[in-house]
């Protein structure tokens, strides 16, 4: 499974991308793409998105994902059961708040997400031992 986490702060963008990399990864995640997604995170998305008309909306993006059983929903269980370990909690830089995000991203297959948080990028690109990548564009990981 092709799968990556898209955090609110990019995906509440993909209403109007003018940049033609987002472009490309929407349409990627339109046809063969899988959103890692959480509770909290689709929260965040309906209250970014709730009320935008575009077809390439975040919302518009996990409908049909759902659809067609591509999208990777994390539970609030596994999430719970998953334990960082005392010195890589110390560590993190993020805001409590987004370590469920970073959660589900080293539960994910790939282990890839895409923020504009540069804390975010570097809680998960330095926990070791699980060889996750975040990035602030999407062209800088090998999401296709």
């Amino acid at each position: 499974m092709k799968d990556i986490l898209v955090d609110n702060c990019i995906a509440k963008n993909f209403c109007n991308p003018l940049d033609e990399e987002y472009k490309r990864f929407i349409k990627w995640l339109f046809h063969e793409g899988s959103l890692v997604i959480t509770q909290q995170l689709l929260r965040e998305y309906h209250s970014a998105c709730a009320d935008a008309r575009s077809l390439t909306n975040i919302i518009a993006i996990v409908e049909l994902q759902q659809r067609d059983g591509r999208l990777n929903t994390v539970s609030s269980h596994r999430l719970k059961m998953f334990r960082f370990r005392k010195k890589d909690e110390r560590r993190l830089r993020s805001n409590w708040k987004d370590w469920s995000q970073i959660k589900a991203v080293l539960l994910s297959n790939r282990r890839f997400a895409v923020s504009r948080d540069h804390d975010f990028c570097h809680d998960i690109n330095s926990i070791p031992g699980y060889g996750a990548r975040a990035a602030s564009r999407p062209q800088d990981i090998p999401y296709d």
